[in-house]
C-alpha cells in the first residue's frame, strides 16, 4: 500500500487545463492518490517527505507509443543490405527481428525498456509486441518486466497477416486471454493492436474492433507511416489508409492511431470527427524518412495528440524536442507549434488517447499520484513560473531526472531505481541481446 507522501519546495508544474504553476510548491498523496496541490505547507504529518528545493515538480509523462523490443537492436551490426526505403526497414530489419524474438527477451526487453524509461521521467508506456514465433505468454512476459520496475504499462500484441490468417487469430486470443487476467492490476492493462492495414485483411480487422468494444479496451493501429500503407489501401480497395480505417469501424474514441504521416485534410476530418487520438513519434519518423505527420493541423482541428517513441530513444525529453523543431523546420514557421502545445502532448495529451486524462496526465486532486522531480541545478538561466515550461523543453533531459513517483510509491530515488537494480538489469538484457544478435546472423 503507498505510504502517504508529500513533496514541498518544488516549482510545481501541474499541467492542468490552466496552466497552473506553483514558485514553491507541494503536493500530497495518499493511497496512490493526489490529495493536493498547492503553495508550499511547512507543516506536515504525512510518513514520507521528499524536500524539492530547487527542483521542478511535473506530471509523470506519457510515452503514447512504443515498442519496448526495439532496445536489444542497440549497437546491433545486421549485416544488412541497407534500405533504401521504409518498406525495405520492414522487410530486412523488423520483420526479421520479430520472428526471432523469444518469449525470454520480451521480458528482458519489457524490464530494460521500462527501466530505461521510468529513469527519464516516463510513468507510463503503450506498447505493442510483435513476435509472431512468441505469441503464447509474450504478453504476460512483458508484464512481469514492467512490474519489476515499477511502471505502469499498457500492452498488446500487434496482428498481423503477414505470413498467414492463423498468426493473426493466435495473436487476437493471447490478447483477449491477456486482458481477462488483469483483474484489478494497478499497473498493467490491456488493448488490442494491427499492425497496419497494409497486413491485414477485412477480416481480422472487424473482429478486433469487436472484442475491443466488447472488452471496452483502446484499439491501436499504425496508420500511414510510410507509402506503402497508404498505396496498399488505394491498391486494393480505392480508399487512403484512414477511409479504410473508417469503413470497418476502427475509429472512434478508444481508437488510437500510431503515426499518421500520409494523412490528407479529409483524413484529418474522419479523425476528429471520430474522436480518435493519434501517438506522434517524431524521432521514429526522422530516423526512418517516412515524412512529418500534419500534427499541428491536427491539435488546430481538436485531436488529442500524444508523444510516442516508437521504440527507438526513450528519452520523452528529446522526443519533446525533436517534436518541437520539426513541425517548425517542416513548415518554416518558427512559431508552427509552441512548447506549451509539446508539453501538453507528453502529459494530458498522452492521457487523453488512452481515456485516462481523468486519472493521469495533469497534477491535480483525485488523479494517480505519477509525479517527477526533475533536478534544477545545472539549469544556467532563472528558473521562474514564466521560463519553466520553455526549460522543460530547451534544457532539461532525461538525467536531470532526480526521483519519480509511481501510485504515491517512489520508484526512482535520486537517479536510482528502487525495486530492482541497473546490474541485474543489465546483466538480463545484455545476455538477451546477444543471443537474439546471433540468431539473426545464421
Amino acid at each position: 500500500m503507498p505510504d502517504d507522501l508529500v513533496i514541498q519546495n518544488g516549482l510545481v508544474v501541474t499541467g492542468d487545463e490552466r496552466g497552473t504553476i506553483y514558485e514553491r510548491g507541494y503536493i500530497s498523496s495518499s493511497n496512490g492518490m493526489i490529495t493536493g496541490v498547492g503553495p508550499s505547507d511547512q507543516s506536515t504529518s504525512a510518513e514520507h517527505v521528499i524536500d524539492a528545493a530547487g527542483c521542478v515538480i511535473i506530471p509523470g509523462l506519457i510515452t503514447a507509443h512504443t515498442h519496448l523490443y526495439g532496445i536489444l537492436l542497440r549497437g546491433a551490426s545486421l549485416n544488412i543490405e541497407p534500405p533504401t526505403d521504409f518498406a525495405q526497414v520492414l522487410q530486412r530489419v523488423w520483420w526479421p527481428v520479430d520472428e526471432a524474438l523469444t518469449v525470454e527477451d520480451a521480458y528482458a526487453s519489457a524490464l530494460s525498456a521500462s527501466a530505461d524509461m521510468l529513469r527519464n521521467g516516463s510513468t507510463l508506456y503503450a506498447d505493442t509486441y510483435s513476435g509472431p514465433n512468441s505469441i503464447e505468454g509474450s504478453l504476460e512476459a512483458i508484464a512481469r518486466g514492467t512490474r519489476e520496475v515499477g511502471m505502469r504499462g499498457i500492452v498488446a500484441f500487434e496482428m498481423t497477416e503477414r505470413h498467414n490468417p492463423e498468426e493473426a487469430e493466435r495473436g487476437l486470443r493471447e490478447g483477449i486471454r491477456f486482458i481477462k487476467s488483469l483483474k484489478q492490476d494497478t499497473l498493467i492493462s490491456g488493448m488490442m493492436s494491427i499492425h497496419a492495414s497494409f497486413t491485414v485483411g477485412d477480416e481480422i480487422v472487424i473482429k478486433t474492433v469487436k472484442e475491443a468494444r466488447k472488452h471496452n479496451v483502446p484499439i491501436t493501429v499504425h496508420t500511414s507511416e510510410g507509402l506503402v500503407d497508404l498505396y496498399h489501401n488505394l491498391e486494393q480497395s480505392g480508399e487512403r489508409t484512414v477511409e479504410r480505417l473508417d469503413r470497418l469501424g476502427v475509429l472512434g474514441p478508444k481508437t488510437v492511431l500510431a503515426h499518421c504521416v500520409h494523412v490528407n485534410d479529409h483524413e484529418i476530418d474522419l479523425i476528429a470527427k471520430s474522436g480518435a487520438s493519434v501517438a506522434h513519434n517524431p524521432m521514429s519518423n526522422m530516423l526512418n524518412a517516412v515524412g512529418v505527420s500534419p500534427v499541428p493541423t491536427m491539435l488546430k482541428r481538436g485531436i488529442s495528440v500524444g508523444l510516442g517513441n516508437d521504440g527507438w530513444i526513450y528519452d520523452p525529453f528529446e522526443n519533446m524536442r525533436c517534436a518541437l523543431t520539426i513541425h517548425r523546420l517542416a513548415s518554416g514557421n518558427p512559431s508552427a507549434i509552441s512548447p506549451e502545445q509539446i508539453f501538453r502532448m507528453a502529459t494530458l495529451g498522452g492521457a487523453r488517447c488512452y481515456n485516462l486524462e481523468n486519472r493521469l496526465g495533469s497534477l491535480e486532486r483525485g488523479k494517480f499520484a505519477d509525479i517527477v522531480i526533475l533536478d534544477g541545478a545545472k539549469v544556467p538561466t532563472p528558473l521562474t513560473k514564466e521560463s519553466v515550461i520553455g526549460h522543460l523543453i530547451n534544457t532539461f533531459t532525461g538525467n536531470d531526472v532526480r526521483d519519480v513517483i509511481v501510485n504515491g510509491t517512489q520508484k526512482v530515488e535520486n537517479k536510482k531505481l528502487v525495486l530492482t537494480s541497473d546490474e541485474h538489469i543489465t546483466e538480463v538484457s545484455r545476455k538477451s541481446a546477444s543471443s537474439l544478435w546471433s540468431r539473426l546472423k545464421k
